[in-house]
């Protein structure tokens, strides 16, 4: 029996490649660049192992994602301010806002941590859209605006908050499936 070494440490840091991606890919739930993990991960994998014998990640797969990733911060970017701004929130309010859904998250996520998995991922979402709801309210308080400003400015950022990561979350999955096809097809 004639083992191909090569063969098996190719489909081995694939897996790598994957399992790594997953968990970029979870971290936009915290607030974290997974995506552009993703996109460092696949760029690392198609320098070390180039295409050969139709298995690889090729570098225009790279720079597909490179695309996919920069469109899924601008979905989170431009639906979190969006929805603060849409409230008339200042500038201050939607800087705040961001702040508080990096905190929220990784508060959300510890208390998250009892209910394995799930509980950590839905605790970071709304831990995330809670902080930029405080940072959003406090934001409106500091510049001395009235309790309704605060509040639908605070309104606006979470709801924000919550789309703009659904939506990156949900470019993340198609370049966690673009990258598992990529290496393993």
């Amino acid at each position: 029996m004639n083992i191909d070494w090569n063969l098996w440490s190719y489909y081995l840091y694939a897996l790598l490649l994957v399992v790594g991606s997953v968990v970029a890919w979870l971290l936009n739930l915290v607030a974290l660049p997974g995506n552009w993990l993703i996109v460092g991960g696949a760029a690392l994998f198609a320098w070390l192992l180039p295409v050969e014998n139709d298995r690889g990640i090729a570098w225009n797969t790279v720079i597909a994602l490179a695309v996919l990733a920069t469109i899924g911060e601008a979905i989170e970017f431009a639906a979190g301010a969006a929805g603060a701004a849409k409230q008339g929130a200042s500038r201050r309010a939607i800087a705040l806002s961001m702040v508080g859904a990096i905190a929220g998250s990784i508060i959300g996520l510890s208390i998250g941590v009892p209910i394995p998995v799930v509980g950590s991922l839905v605790m970071a979402l709304f831990g995330g859209a809670a902080g930029a709801f405080a940072g959003a309210y406090l934001g409106e308080a500091w510049k001395g605006r009235e309790e309704p400003a605060r509040s639908a400015a605070g309104r606006g950022a979470f709801l924000g908050r919550i789309w703009g990561t659904v939506g990156k979350f949900a470019v993340g999955a198609v370049m966690l499936a673009i990258v598992a096809w990529d290496a393993f097809l």
